[in-house]
């Protein structure tokens, strides 16, 4: 007989995937700290008594170099199960030529290393509380579950966090400034090739050329050819003088321009509007002159910025402004175009904004499709007598 009845949903479970994760994660507490005990037990003891020995102390640092892979081990389980990022330490600041004891020395005085130790000795207590725990929620707290998981969850976070972390705020910008002296060796890098480019496309080859004609009218005059075939050699070779001047003029002005050296971010960036395609405004409002290495760094972004808009943004004008606040240089350059930039992988934004960053400095674009394209940068502020 039909009832009516609508048929039920299909079985399902109830927990979120995150809840099934905390609660991996907790059960392999216990066979994780059991391992990370004995390696500790045994990397203390088996150090410690041997210390008064040649191998002891190597023995040691060795095991707290191994201490460092078991917490870069933990820190990624923590990403993986807990959603929890923890930073990774920067590695150990050895030379090449550091010889056998200073990098003894400097693993035994490793604090990574100790604070990984420590975090294996304490995980045992806790690696069995919280498997007791979730096993128990498992099988006969079920409904509870989900909140049992999540507080002994966040105990583990909250540990990983504070004995897993670098350091100190030091030891997180000492990995920032090591990834940024990368980006700056590769700025320098590619300049370097840019000019070489520039040198051996252009004024050498005209200088080459020069040469040439200048060899072809030497030997006709030795050869009583005084006719209009040398003066038309001559004023060829004389015309490519003034190419090729012209060049290592814009050549020199691309390295570092002669109006920035001696009369500032005013006249320089002036000159650059008056170069662009589009009427540009500059603004610049600063008392002082910064430093010359942020006055070039500033000079050369808002030069970019400006080939941007002449090239890509079909802007009817633009503006560029420069101030200062406390100890901070700030630019700002707005153009009415259709918008649309950003700062995803290798487009030039995305250099500058490495640029930037690799002096500690920031960079934002805000480029909406259909415009106003705005770009923001800050500088970090450097008195000029302390350049």
């Amino acid at each position: 007989m039909t009832t009516g009845q609508r048929p039920l949903p299909p079985a399902r479970l109830a927990f979120a995937g995150q809840t099934w994760k905390e609660v991996a994660h907790l059960l392999l507490n216990l066979p994780l700290a059991l391992f990370s005990f004995v390696y500790v037990v045994v990397v203390v003891a088996v150090g410690s008594a041997l210390a008064v020995t040649v191998i002891g102390l190597p023995l040691l640092g060795l095991g707290l170099a191994g201490a460092r892979g078991l917490g870069s081990m933990e820190r990624s389980r923590a990403r993986r199960l807990l959603g929890t990022f923890v930073d990774e330490p920067s590695p150990l600041p050895f030379r090449k030529d550091d010889g056998f004891l200073a990098r003894t020395w400097g693993r035994l005085k490793d604090p990574v290393g100790w604070r990984s130790l420590l975090y294996g000795f304490v995980r045992l207590p806790w690696g069995v509380l919280t498997f007791t725990l979730t096993l128990v929620a498992l099988i006969v707290l079920w409904p509870m579950l989900p909140f049992v998981v999540r507080g002994l969850s966040n105990a583990d976070r909250a540990m990983a966090r504070g004995l897993l972390c670098p350091s100190d705020e030091l030891e997180r910008r000492i990995a920032e400034l090591e990834s940024d002296r990368g980006t700056v060796v590769d700025t320098a890098a590619a300049d370097l090739r840019r000019i070489e480019r520039d040198l051996h496309d252009g004024a050498q080859a005209r200088l080459v050329n020069l040469a040439m004609g200048l060899g072809l009218a030497k030997e006709k005059l030795l050869e009583g050819q005084a006719d209009a075939t040398v003066a038309a050699m001559v004023d060829e070779a004389h015309g490519e003088v003034k190419l090729a001047l012209q060049e290592l003029r814009d050549l020199a002005r691309g390295i570092h321009p002669a109006v920035l050296t001696d009369r500032g971010l005013d006249a320089a960036l002036s000159s650059l509007a008056a170069r662009c395609t589009v009427p540009v405004r500059v603004t610049v409002d600063l008392r002082e002159r910064p430093a010359p290495a942020i006055e070039g760094i500033a000079y050369f972004t808002v030069s970019e910025l400006l080939q941007n808009v002449s090239k890509h943004s079909g802007a009817r004008s633009a503006s560029v402004e420069v101030w200062r606040a406390d100890r901070r240089l700030l630019l700002r350059v707005e153009d009415d175009g259709r918008g649309g930039a950003s700062l995803d992988g290798g487009t030039g934004m995305s250099g500058l904004a490495d640029r930037l960053g690799a002096v500690d400095g920031l960079f934002v674009v805000d480029s909406p499709a259909g415009g106003p394209t705005t770009v923001s940068a800050e500088l970090p502020w450097r008195d000029r007598s302390d350049g």
